[in-house]
């Protein structure tokens, strides 16, 4: 049987820079949060199915424990025609052509399966409290989580959990806030539709990203003008964050996968594009939209 250590190794193989382990215990707390917010969060919950993803044995019934990768979605930078339109973690996605992060997910999944492990990737575990239970970082004030040593130890990180029925020793967990003293909440002053209601709390139904990529009907009237030109997601609360900065300092070669497609998102064009146009060159990259 393989080791935690032989599971460290693999993943590091396949290009992931941090991962960490916990229980696959049910994720109690984030169960009273729901609870406590069901009127502000009565869509995403059951839009996501939230509560199916506070056990993670409603995905996989022996589960035994979680294995949390970090993945760094600003390595490289990103089209400045782009990013001040659409959040960056939607820039560079494969879940539908699937010839990226997908491979080697994918690959890790087949190690352990042919060391007689199964695993499940469910859609709506708790992915950032996942890493923090598994000790990989810490939250900041605008829900995000802060890598404990990736991207410059900012939010620019995307935590991939995997539920397994192996038990492995956990880590220790990191559930806490870790922004400084001296920040003064510019994440939520910042806010253009003040859908952070303080610390690690939001309003989903005010979050640009919520009402550009869940909400089925138009976006409410009042929102329109605070969005600005945010077409899809939005990186507002990131972007201010004093945690971020060293990693927004950083030069950063250009992502050639994005530049590529960077004249097909050109603002104009999405304004007049027809079915056919939206099928072929934007839905393949931004299919929540």
């Amino acid at each position: 049987m393989i080791t935690k250590k032989d599971v460290i190794e693999k993943a590091t193989e396949l290009g992931f820079k941090d991962i960490g382990f916990t229980t696959a215990d049910p994720f109690n707390s984030q169960k009273d949060i729901l609870e406590e917010r069901r009127e502000g969060y009565n869509k995403p919950i059951s839009l996501l199915d939230l509560e199916g993803g506070i056990d993670p044995k409603l995905a996989l019934p022996d589960a035994q424990s979680i294995i949390v990768l970090i993945e760094e979605y600003f390595q490289e930078s990103f089209p400045p025609s782009m990013e001040p339109h659409f959040g960056r973690c939607y820039l560079d996605d494969d879940r539908i052509t699937k010839d990226g992060l997908y491979l080697r997910v994918k690959a890790l999944r087949s190690y352990l399966r042919e060391n007689g492990i199964d695993s499940k990737v469910p859609f709506n575990l708790p992915h950032r409290l996942s890493a923090a239970r598994a000790g990989l970082g810490s939250f900041g004030k605008n829900n995000f989580f802060y890598s404990r040593k990736l991207a410059a130890q900012s939010s620019w990180t995307l935590p991939i959990a995997i539920v397994v029925n192996e038990e492995f020793e956990p880590d220790g967990e990191t559930i806490e806030v870790g922004c400084p003293d001296w920040c003064k909440n510019v994440c939520i002053v910042a806010c253009p539709t003040r859908a952070i209601k303080g610390p690690n709390k939001l309003d989903p139904r005010r979050c640009i990203s919520f009402l550009t990529y869940y909400a089925r009907e138009i976006t409410p009237l009042e929102w329109r003008e605070p969005m600005g030109l945010w077409v899809f997601g939005c990186d507002r609360c990131q972007d201010v964050c004093p945690r971020n900065i060293p990693a927004r300092a950083r030069a950063l070669q250009p992502n050639p996968r994005v530049a590529a497609k960077a004249e097909k998102f050109e603002l104009t064009r999405l304004l007049h594009m027809d079915v056919d146009y939206f099928q072929t060159h934007i839905w393949p990259h931004m299919f929540y939209i």
